[in-house]
């Protein structure tokens, strides 16, 4: 009689304790669904030049290609301490996103000026005018592009204005651009050259606001600059390549192998995605040989190699799959600027000359000149990429105006963080700064460009 009352009272525990069980299984699942759900982002919402030793290399392994949906789920974080387990030939796999792209249609690239081409014209020499700001009153210069500070000695660089062809660009205006301003955020997101724009901006625009109403908040990644009166910030997101990278900490991304996963933007558009206005470049970083693609679903670390070109153009698709499923272009303006040329071969614009951009003082004036940096392969890929996005791009077409400025360089006039040998500094065209741009200078003529789209 006990055996069987102690059997009685165990199986309605045992039961309640399955049942427990069953129910808890059911909710731990339903919130993982959800917790899925909630990482996706939402559909509606409106440097110095890197060096790199990754050298090409032959592979005689590879994998079946195959292609890759795009997760919105973070991967497992890839940081400057990432490194590859292996490295294989690139497989040919795509990131193809889940979402419906955007329609093919004409890229805006063109001018707000009805039949006027803004990007084709020459520079005019301008000293009443131009410059449209001091370089040692803004306090957000950046000691890399104080050409002034740090000795050099001609300053006719920032006269020069950019003049269309048959018709004029709207005058500069720092009461009216906070006006277009007011109560938006403006987010330049890209490398160094992105970064040189932005702080021209802020050279542009902060003499028009009161001391005790401008801030800037460093945070390292993301730079906030806020403008009290007209509840508005000029920002800056560092993404060298778009999607998620190696590269990705604004201070510490010198790496000796460039990796990234070309399936994964969401480090990066969750920062941009509440944005009003977005001015994207991607260019410098895909020029320093191959890359190394580590794609979400690699557990083991394996990498897949491939050339600079090509992986700029599978982030590229990634970053505009984002676009295309995101942006609305009645509430959001999306801006691409595109590559920003060097000049680091004199004999292009001088044949028979050595040397390159050191003690240039001068623009080039020939309307036909194409320096070999501004690479027409790459801007073919970009356009192609541009065509299927319509409306919710306007691109800024700034590549051969600025091909004309190898006058517009630092050279060797900015602040170095590496030391030079005595051999090095006695011959100055060996580490001159041929890629970035004083200010006041060209950049402030892209910023002039977005003025009139604005």
């Amino acid at each position: 009689m006990q055996r069987w009352q102690k059997r009685k009272t165990h199986f309605p525990l045992l039961a309640l304790v399955f049942f427990v069980f069953i129910a808890f299984s059911i909710l731990y699942s339903e919130s993982n669904i959800r917790g899925i759900h909630q990482d996706q982002p939402p559909r509606d919402s409106n440097g110095d030049q890197p060096r790199s030793t990754v050298q090409d290399g032959l592979f005689n392994n590879s994998r079946p290609a195959q292609v890759l949906k795009v997760s919105n789920k973070p991967p497992v974080g890839i940081d400057k301490f990432t490194t590859c387990s292996s490295t294989v030939r690139y497989s040919g796999r795509r990131a193809v996103s889940a979402v419906h792209r955007a329609e093919s249609g004409d890229v805006r690239a063109g001018s707000a000026v009805e039949g006027c081409d803004l990007f084709s014209g020459k520079w005019v020499f301008d000293n009443a005018s131009y410059p449209l700001y001091n370089e040692s009153r803004c306090p957000y210069m950046s000691d890399q592009l104080a050409c002034q500070k740090h000795g050099r000695p001609d300053i006719e660089y920032q006269f020069w204005r950019w003049q269309p062809h048959n018709c004029n660009m709207k005058r500069w205006n720092a009461m009216e651009m906070w006006e277009k301003l007011r109560g938006k955020r403006l987010m330049f997101v890209g490398d160094s050259l992105n970064r040189g724009q932005w702080i021209s901006m802020l050279c542009l625009l902060q003499s028009a606001i009161p001391a005790d109403k401008q801030s800037i908040t460093p945070n390292s990644e993301l730079t906030i600059f806020r403008a009290e009166n007209y509840n508005a910030t000029v920002e800056f997101l560092w993404a060298p390549l778009l999607v998620e990278s190696n590269s990705d900490d604004a201070v510490d991304h010198r790496m000796s192998e460039r990796i990234l996963r070309p399936d994964s933007i969401l480090r990066h558009s969750s920062q941009w995605e509440h944005a009003d206005i977005l001015v994207f470049n991607s260019f410098l970083w895909w020029r320093q040989g191959p890359v190394k693609l580590l794609w979400s679903d690699e557990e083991n670390g394996v990498c897949e190699e491939i050339g600079g070109l090509g992986g700029m153009e599978l982030a590229m698709e990634s970053w505009a799959d984002w676009v295309a499923s995101n942006i609305d272009p009645l509430k959001k303006k999306v801006f691409f600027v595109t590559m920003s040329p060097t000049h680091q071969l004199k004999e292009e614009w001088e044949p028979g000359s050595e040397g390159n951009c050191y003690d240039e003082k001068q623009p080039i004036h020939d309307e036909r000149y194409w320096g070999s940096a501004s690479d027409l392969s790459t801007m073919r890929m970009v356009e192609k990429v541009m065509s299927r996005l319509g409306s919710k791009v306007s691109v800024l077409n700034i590549t051969q105006l600025s091909d004309y400025r190898k006058d517009g360089h630092p050279t060797i006039y900015r602040k170095f963080w590496e030391s030079f040998s005595s051999e090095k500094l006695a011959n100055p065209a060996s580490y001159s700064d041929c890629t970035h741009w004083c200010l006041p200078g060209v950049p402030d003529v892209w910023n002039e460009l977005l003025f009139q789209f604005l």
